[in-house]
């Protein structure tokens, strides 16, 4: 045989024995195509019918399992493998990464080494990032530690998913110095791990300088750069970068990116230039919802509720897909708006198109219908909801709160706590707010506290509730601590304060924190001048207040709302100045409200104009002709100038039209039990003792020297009857009470939803000098401090003292929310919500839920 046969011989043999090799890379290219492309079952058809598979085949189908995250087959097929290698592993650990389950994730990990195999680069990169996305700090720490042992820390792609790990962690300091200590091989995925990990984590202005160094350095950009940039631009509204960064964006090509394009319509609407983020909308060569929700939403921010309306409308009408990210701004701008009609409308769409389900849709659903008063749509969508969130819970009792139903408030505060959901700042600055409108301290304290266990920030809004709180409560000296404790205030912090002051009478010190605000350079508003105005009313202040009520729209643009022109009255009428303040309300340049008329008939009771009282009156019954309160207030004046005949009748005709007056309630809160009191009842359980302790304390003051002021018992009966009268107020009752119970050394805590009469208020000043007890009184107006026998401990309140003893009980100048008998009130005991309690009589026992 010939040397060239031979040779051709041997090249035909060897091209017989290669050629299977070659079928098999092309069928595993196939394989690995199809893998890709998600066609898994056809995968495995092609993977069955190969009668030879090499580690390539296994892994790769392995991992098409895997990675769709039907994990039963690939553990099948992990099983099968004659033999197992590190890639094989990290594939199937990859897989269960990918889809989150951390635990089996970990647990071949530790299997892999065990084994003896070594996880690679890959392998802890795919770890890290679930770490990073599932917020596994102790577990990533982990990785880190078993990455400096295996001399995998200085590997790029471990560092840059240990960098995205820490920084989604809120640990950016440690991804901060990852970041340096990388000398060399960052990439533009390390870069765009460290601006979105300063850009979540709060620091706007180090992620923008990262940006810049990023492109000094002279490395790439790409879409996922952006979007944290821009939105570190709109968190320091910096539109000047932003408009650089814009420019970048269009420079680089991305401006077709719906990510990019939605980041960037959103920071131009952050930064309130909405004509710019407009015209990148219509620039944008396909419609997409993301970008009209970023619009949207953009509007809704902005206080242009309409135009949210009219671009989703747009977008509806042009069939472009609706998700659950679009409706929930357009119900934030419906709430805005105040239009029920549509909201409805609205409701039925979200019904129609199958997103009442998701969560967020559900939530701004609540919103929306708690926002526009109507509360019992709101509970209905609540109770509807399949999984409620903390923002649910917050929604309704935010909702509850603001529309006044201050008990629902705190039962759903209460329901949320045994539900475990953990409360934030806007709902724990709502239950404060309703303890604070209903005089709840004790609750308030623990409101107070359990804010402080559960390790949230300091919140502005919660600290103006706590401030207002304890205000309410009366606790003074409380308010002013939180107020020091903050560590920054704004004009609802500095007002709370003014009016605090002014409410528990001094006057002077609400003035001089006014000129304390005013020096740190913080404006007042209309609510400020508010509680100035009231200050100087109850201190007698009359040219200060003038100078104020000048000032308003002089220095600061306000004009004076007809509450303004009602305090501006109030202190002309306690002043003596009646003509005065018949002239400012002849003069007003609105339209006076009932307020104003009541101010002005409440000046004329204290002064027996009972002409003005009449025309007060008459304007009053036109404006509320459903409010007993002005039949009720002509009613006492006519009977404390002894026109009984007159009084009757006007009594007559309250009847006639079917309105009652709100008797006098008063109430004490003690050991998280609301005990109520009502004049001359004796529906509480231990209302023989109460009666019986109440003989004695009038016995014992009248020693002392209190004389009954009969002028305020308001029935035509004998000297002796009124004087009985007088001492079954609800006021005594509850101060009789206080003394039985309530322990010693401890202030006596009364609240009425009335205004306190001369006879009471000159009474509690000599029960406390007798029985050496504080004693705060807060009725509809203000607080009464007695200490010692000395109303309040500031000298300049001997003016309201007088003003106190010319006024009458049934005054209800400020609406006060009513005590309701058997209504459930909700406390704390121990850690957590646990008591549910009643108005009941006497002290008891809460009874567990």
């Amino acid at each position: 045989m010939s040397v060239q046969l031979h040779r051709t011989i041997q090249t035909f043999a060897s091209s017989i024995i290669r050629k299977p090799k070659y079928s098999l890379l092309d069928k595993n290219k196939k394989l690995n195509e199809l893998s890709k492309l998600g066609q898994t079952d056809e995968a495995r058809k092609m993977f069955d019918k190969m009668p030879e598979k090499d580690e390539f085949t296994w892994t790769t189908m392995v991992a098409a399992y895997a990675n769709g995250g039907r994990f039963v087959e690939a553990r099948q097929v992990f099983e099968e493998i004659p033999i197992k290698s590190s890639i094989t592993w990290s594939s199937l650990i990859c897989g269960y990464c990918k889809h989150g389950f951390e635990i089996e994730g970990f647990e071949f990990f530790w299997q892999m080494q065990s084994e003896g195999h070594r996880p690679s680069q890959f392998t802890l990169g795919s770890i890290l990032r679930m770490c990073a996305i599932k917020g596994l700090l102790s577990r990533g720490e982990q990785i880190h530690g078993y990455a400096i042992k295996t001399c995998f820390d200085m590997n790029v792609f471990v560092m840059t998913g240990l960098i995205d790990m820490y920084a989604k962690s809120k640990r950016v300091l440690e991804a901060e110095c990852i970041f340096q200590i990388m000398s060399h091989g960052k990439n533009h995925v390390t870069w765009t791990a460290m601006i979105n990990g300063y850009s979540q984590n709060g620091d706007a202005l180090r992620a923008i300088q990262c940006f810049s160094s990023m492109r000094a350095e002279g490395i790439e950009v790409n879409q996922y750069t952006f979007p944290g940039v821009l939105s570190s631009c709109a968190a320091l509204t910096d539109i000047r970068f932003g408009v650089q960064v814009h420019g970048c964006i269009v420079n680089g090509g991305f401006e077709a990116n719906v990510f990019v394009q939605s980041s960037l319509i959103d920071m131009y609407c952050k930064c309130e230039d909405l004509h710019s983020a407009k015209k990148a909308l219509e620039l944008m060569e396909v419609n997409h919802a993301v970008s009209w929700n970023s619009m949207i939403l953009g509007y809704v921010r902005n206080g242009f509720p309409d135009e949210a309306l009219s671009l989703f409308k747009k977008m509806y009408a042009c069939d472009m897909e609706v998700d659950e990210f679009t409706y929930p701004s357009v119900l934030n701008s419906l709430a805005c708006m105040q239009d029920p009609k549509k909201g409805k409308c609205l409701h039925c769409l979200v019904v129609k198109t199958g997103y009442e389900s998701y969560k967020l849709v559900s939530n701004a659903l609540v919103d929306m219908y708690a926002k526009q008063g109507d509360l019992g749509c709101a509970i209905n969508v609540f109770n509807s909801m399949v999984e409620k969130d903390v923002i649910s819970w917050t929604s309704l009792v935010t909702g509850c709160a603001h529309n006044g139903f201050y008990e629902e408030a705190l039962k759903l505060f209460y329901e949320m706590r045994t539900a475990e959901i953990k409360p934030d700042q806007i709902i724990i600055a709502s239950v404060l707010s309703s303890c604070s409108e209903l005089a709840l301290h004790e609750l308030g304290q623990q409101v107070h506290a359990d804010f402080i266990k559960s390790g949230l920030e300091a919140s502005l809004s919660v600290d103006n509730s706590l401030m207002t709180m304890y205000a309410n409560c009366g606790c003074l000296e409380d308010a002013k601590k939180v107020f020091i404790s903050m560590q920054m205030h704004n004009v609802i912090s500095w007002t709370a304060l003014i009016v605090a002051y002014a409410q528990n009478g001094k006057g002077k010190e609400s003035l001089r924190f006014f000129d304390e605000m005013i020096a740190s350079g913080i404006e007042p508003d209309f609510i400020t001048f508010i509680g100035l105005l009231f200050a100087c009313s109850h201190t007698g202040l009359v040219d200060d207040g003038k100078k104020y009520f000048a000032s308003m729209k002089k220095d600061y643009g306000i004009r004076p709302s007809p509450d303004h022109y009602a305090c501006m009255i109030d202190l002309l009428g306690r002043a003596g100045k009646i003509q005065e303040a018949e002239k400012l309300v002849n003069e007003m340049d609105i339209e006076p409200d009932a307020t104003v008329w009541k101010a002005l008939l409440a000046a004329c009771r204290v002064h027996g104009n009972t002409d003005l009282a009449e025309k007060a009156s008459m304007a009053l019954f036109q404006l509320e002709p459903q409010d007993a309160v002005p039949y009720v207030m002509l009613s006492n004046i006519y009977s404390a100038a002894g026109k009984w005949e007159n009084a009757a009748k006007l009594r007559r005709k309250m009847n006639s039209k079917g309105l009652n007056k709100e008797p006098g309630c008063s109430w004490i809160e003690m050991n998280g039990v609301v005990h109520t009191f009502i004049s001359e009842e004796r529906s509480h359980s231990k209302s023989d003792e109460i009666y019986s302790k109440l003989e004695d304390v009038i016995a014992l003051i009248k020693e002392a020297g209190y004389v009954p002021d009969t002028i305020f018992s308001l029935h035509d009966i004998n000297e002796e009857g009124r004087e009985q009268s007088l001492s079954y107020h609800s006021e005594k009752l509850a101060i009789a009470f206080g003394l039985l119970y309530v322990t010693k050394g401890v202030p006596i805590r009364i609240f009425k939803n009335l205004r306190v009469c001369g006879d009471c208020h000159n009474a509690m000043k000599f029960v406390s000098r007798v029985f050496d007890r504080h004693i705060i009184l807060r009725d509809s107006n203000c607080f009464h401090h007695f200490k010692e026998g000395i109303w309040s401990d500031d000298p300049e309140e001997s003016f309201v003292l007088h003003d106190y003893v010319m006024s009458f009980p049934t005054q209800e100048l400020v609406a006060f929310p009513p005590c309701k008998h058997m209504v459930t009130w909700i406390i704390f005991h121990k850690p957590v919500l646990i008591a549910c309690l009643r108005f009941s009589g006497g002290p008891q026992s809460p009874s567990l839920l």
